[in-house]
């Protein structure tokens, strides 16, 4: 494939998959794959943290011009990224969406469990709006740079980088804030 083709793909991809993630979550289609399937979430949570690691990483190692380490750590990190959207979008396929605040694991937030969560509940929200958002801003992000990266379109490899970097970091980080955030209301 020629350039333009991948580019092409990029574009594809980046739709494609907040688009499978959103009908996931409002339409939920429970695939029967057993109950292995609840340990998906911290597996899910120790790759954001292996890969806000590997950015922190990566970017020590460009810093100290150390290009080989860099690349290794970004493909890592990169690769991580890849068995995370996997996970998570099987992860969504076949289980509940847990609610923030739900005690009794009913899959309803009372106006009981909202008063005793409800501060918190707020900062939850935030948290994982901003977190959702910047997750689908930043797979064409990830995709153009790894792209430009191997094409030695180093120059425009940079000029991405600058908004790339900080978007990954933060989407790697809340996404263990919002798991530990949600994980109490876990039903399995």
């Amino acid at each position: 494939m020629n350039n333009k083709r991948y580019l092409v793909l990029i574009r594809i991809i980046s739709i494609v998959v907040p688009l499978l993630v959103a009908f996931l979550l409002f339409f939920p289609t429970k695939l029967s794959v057993g109950d292995w399937v609840y340990y998906i979430p911290p597996f899910n949570a120790f790759i954001n943290t292996l890969t806000s690691i590997l950015l922190i990483g990566a970017l020590i190692a460009i810093k100290n011009k150390n290009i080989r380490w860099h690349q290794t750590l970004m493909t890592a990190g990169f690769s991580l990224g890849a068995i995370f959207l996997i996970t998570y979008v099987l992860y969504h396929s076949s289980a509940s969406t847990t609610i923030f605040g739900d005690g009794n694991g009913d899959g309803i937030l009372s106006d009981a469990e909202f008063d005793l969560v409800s501060t918190s509940r707020s900062i939850y929200i935030g948290i994982l709006s901003s977190h959702i958002a910047l997750s689908v801003i930043v797979i064409p992000l990830v995709l153009t740079s790894f792209f430009y990266s191997l094409n030695k379109r180093i120059e425009d490899h940079k000029r991405i980088v600058k908004f790339t970097f900080p978007i990954w970091l933060y989407v790697s980080i809340t996404g263990v804030v919002v798991y530990l955030m949600v994980s109490p209301y876990y039903t399995h």
